[in-house]
């Protein structure tokens, strides 16, 4: 799926009621949302941000890990 800019409607940021943390959703024109958690949002801005201003990466790829030892409050599957 390619999502151009004029395919967008709408993008919405906000914390839900009754939820902790940001929610994120892409509403396109034919009605299709996308909602992602701010864990996924983060990452994606890390990553645009590493290859954006590195003087040479031009690419990085998370992947979908199940972690068993993470941090309290951390997710099991994290994009690492």
């Amino acid at each position: 799926m390619n999502i151009r800019n004029e395919d967008m409607d709408k993008l919405i940021v906000e914390i839900p009621e009754g939820h902790m943390h940001l929610r994120t959703t892409f509403i396109l024109k034919d009605g299709t949302e996308i909602t992602f958690q701010e864990a996924t949002i983060a990452n994606l801005v890390r990553a645009f941000i590493t290859v954006k201003t590195h003087p040479n990466l031009t690419r990085v790829k998370l992947e979908n890990k199940q972690l068993q030892n993470r941090k309290k409050g951390f997710d099991e599957w994290q994009l690492i």
